[in-house]
């Protein structure tokens, strides 16, 4: 028999070696073939005398990126269809689909031959639950060499085995602590928690997995020999009884209840340990096919997997303009933002010329790279040969001469106008004509921008957000006058240096912004209600925000909401800044002379480590406090989820942004908008248009007009609409399949 996906060579001692290798794919991942390819050659092993054991390997630089996650998308999709009709055949069947991988594992398993992974590179998800049901598991020593069970990050678990093979592998703490973060393991940490058997010198991985085999590999998993026992004991032990307490408890306070995959994670550890292997499965099968059917799996599946993947690959990106082979990069502005982007560029290969005023402040910037990489050399990260190469692609200058050749010049000076139009002009008298010219403006409109350019239509705005090295979004803004040209090399840039692209439309704020400060906004009017400081921050992270609004706005500076407080009022009128919060920012700065993290006192205030940052106690003197307990807790979370979603359907209806996969996408990853719930947009999907319009209603009446909901709004609550539907991606066929 022929294989589409895998080859199968039989050597001189009779072991099999399985080469994984799914044409048209950049990554192998499990579909429905691969998965009945693969039930074939299990039993081929197993049924062929002459075959002594098997050895399943990749043909590509990496192993398994695991499931093909739009096949579980399928499968809820077909259930949502299918239960409207029969609820109990419809759940049935999720069932059944959800239990087809955990069969076809358990059946390698137990098929009488030694299996051995040998592990070449990323081994994720599925594929190394596969790995776990294989008797023995061989790693690559290197550094591409990375396997995790992530599924967690994405609202489901590893329900192909990984919650119960794990814990029979290695104690229940460390299991824990990996299933339910998705922490990713280097070959060392895998062998140290008992999760592999071997690290092998690369060349040498297949002969190391095949001598595992000839060395008389039992066939059998330690959990299917009589006699087994749990590694650290078992649930019912004094070490039970000091973990499971507490791990219930840090669970609750880390994820607030809102990620319910999380705590079938620990239902699933806990009961199947307790039970016989195959019933333990079962059990783990049962809550599978329960978490498939929250909303928060198919909110995160939708916007943190398969949207997340379609805008990596260029979803929004023109069709039919060439691709951008990058041979020369320059960033105008050598400071903080300015050196991260030459960084992160120099990081993917590309030469960069970093420009600034004069020589010592671009050296500087470029010591930011140093200092960057110099760390990882330190941690073990990167080889001194690394550091050498990143360093050697970036050349400071203070002489924009150097700009010649530049395919893409990206400016990140000061965010004053007549300054960005010097540093336009100069670069543009001495770049060739073809060459894009991109601002990182935080809040200057790009079409205003534009007007200081020869040609507006090679001119764009990339607006970065920091720490670059660590944010993955970037806002690609569209000035009126901008062309396809400019768009896609924007967007390859974007994927080039591995990060995010989301395109917006230009207004003052672009999106991420305006959805922020209202973020920050509502929190200033909770501290004028007298809500007390604690209970705000404390309500943001309960309703899923990572940092809470004040924090937010120390680490941003709160200087620098004074200064877009008073640019908004000088340019849109008094009116558009509500009196008793400028009030509040200036007695903060003007009076305090707290200016937010960067003075080491903001609205908390921050002692010399290790001591942590704590709410300044001056807080509950500013205003009148409320007693805690007639402050409604739960009303304090809605108001800054809703703030945030409604602010998101105003750039949908003003067409600034046109994609809801951009705006859900990009508020998770810009600022970490409740990640369970999908995203702002999928947020309000979530709820229901009609539902979230009433309680936009009734904040409306309380608390004013931020919650007046948009005309969008109440049109597709008429309609019964979502905003996938009402604005479908697919539709429109800008999309770019998931690997």
């Amino acid at each position: 028999m022929s294989y589409t996906n895998f080859a199968l060579d039989i050597d001189a001692d009779g072991i099999a070696l399985v080469t994984w290798n799914s044409p048209d794919r950049s990554m192998n991942v499990f579909t429905e073939e691969v998965m009945r390819e693969l039930n074939a050659i299990v039993d081929k092993v197993a049924g062929d005398a002459a075959i002594k054991g098997a050895v399943i390997t990749s043909g590509k630089d990496t192993f398994s990126g695991g499931a093909d996650i739009t096949l579980l998308q399928r499968m809820l999709t077909s259930f949502a269809t299918d239960k409207v009709r029969d609820v109990e055949k419809a759940t049935r069947a999720l069932f059944d689909n959800a239990g087809i991988m955990t069969g076809l594992f358990r059946k390698l398993e137990t098929c009488g031959k030694p299996w051995v992974s040998a592990i070449n590179g990323t081994c994720m998800g599925g594929a190394f639950e596969m790995s776990l049901a294989c008797h023995g598991r061989v790693a690559a020593d290197s550094d591409k060499v990375k396997m995790a069970l992530p599924e967690v990050k994405i609202g489901i678990f590893p329900g192909a085995g990984g919650t119960q093979r794990v814990p029979r592998l290695t104690d229940q703490q460390q299991a824990l602590q990996m299933l339910t973060s998705g922490q990713t393991l280097s070959p060392q940490k895998a062998k140290a928690m008992g999760l592999i058997h071997e690290i092998a010198e690369p060349a040498k991985l297949i002969e190391t997995a095949k001598a595992m085999i000839r060395n008389g590999l039992k066939p059998v998993a330690p959990w299917d020999e009589k006699g087994f026992k749990l590694p650290g004991g078992p649930i019912y032990s004094a070490a039970g009884a000091n973990l499971w307490p507490p791990a219930i408890a840090i669970l609750r306070r880390e994820t607030h209840g809102n990620y319910p995959a999380a705590a079938a994670i620990l239902k699933c550890v806990y009961e199947g340990l307790l039970v016989p292997f195959d019933t333990a499965l079962r059990i783990e099968q049962r809550y599978f096919t329960e978490i498939m059917q929250s909303k928060e799996a198919a909110a995160m599946i939708r916007s943190l997997f398969v949207s997340l993947q379609e805008l990596n690959k260029g979803a929004r990106r023109p069709a039919g303009v060439p691709d951008t082979r990058f041979k020369k990069i320059g960033i105008l502005g050598a400071g903080f933002m300015g050196a991260g982007i030459a960084n992160v560029t120099a990081k993917a290969g590309i030469p960069v010329v970093l420009l600034d005023r004069d020589m010592e402040a671009a050296a500087k910037g470029k010591a930011h790279s140093d200092s960057l990489i110099s760390d990882q050399v330190k941690k073990g990260r990167a080889s001194p040969e690394e550091k050498d190469k990143l360093l050697s692609l970036i050349t400071p200058t203070a002489d924009y001469a150097d700009l010649a050749g530049c395919d893409l010049v990206v400016e990140a000076v000061f965010e004053d106008s007549a300054v960005k139009k010097n540093a336009t002009e100069q670069a543009e008298a001495v770049l060739k004509s073809s060459a894009i010219f991109a601002s990182n403006t935080s809040t200057i409109p790009i079409t205003g921008l534009a007007k200081n350019s020869a040609r507006p239509k090679n001119f764009i705005g990339i607006h970065f957000f920091s720490p670059v090295d660590k944010m993955m979004l970037v806002e690609i803004i569209l000035g009126k006058k901008t062309g396809d040209k400019a768009l896609a090399t924007a967007i390859d840039f974007v994927r080039a240096i591995k990060k995010t692209p989301i395109v917006v439309n230009d207004t003052r704020g672009f999106y991420v912004n305006r959805c922020v400060l209202r973020y920050m906004s509502e929190a200033y009017k909770m501290l004028i209600e007298g809500v007390p400081a604690p209970m705000i921050e404390n309500a943001a992270k309960a309703a899923g925000m990572p940092v809470g609004p004040l924090a937010l706005t120390d680490e941003t500076a709160i200087d620098l909401a004074q200064k877009i407080m008073k640019q908004t009022i000088r340019d849109l009128g008094d009116k558009a800044v509500d009196p008793r919060q400028m009030a509040l920012i200036n007695t903060m700065v003007d009076d305090h002379g707290r200016f937010g993290r960067k003075n080491g006192k903001g609205f908390y205030d921050y002692p010399a480590k290790p001591a942590k940052k704590k709410l300044w106690p001056g807080l509950k003197d500013l205003y009148p406090q409320l007693a805690a307990e007639k402050v409604d807790y739960e009303e304090l979370q809605q108001r800054l989820l809703v703030t945030i979603a409604l602010e998101a359907a105003r750039v949908m209806e003003e067409g600034i942004v046109t994609d809801p996969r951009e705006a859900d996408v990009g508020s998770i990853l810009a600022f970490g908008f409740a990640p369970y719930t999908g995203g702002a947009l999928s947020y309000i999907d979530g709820i229901g248009t009609k539902q979230f319009l009433k309680i936009a209603k009734g904040l409306q009446k309380k608390y004013g007009a931020e919650f007046k909901a948009p005309k969008l709004l109440i049109d597709m609550a008429e309609k019964g609409k979502t905003f996938y539907e009402r604005f479908d991606p697919h539709a429109k066929g800008d999309v770019k399949q998931a690997a």
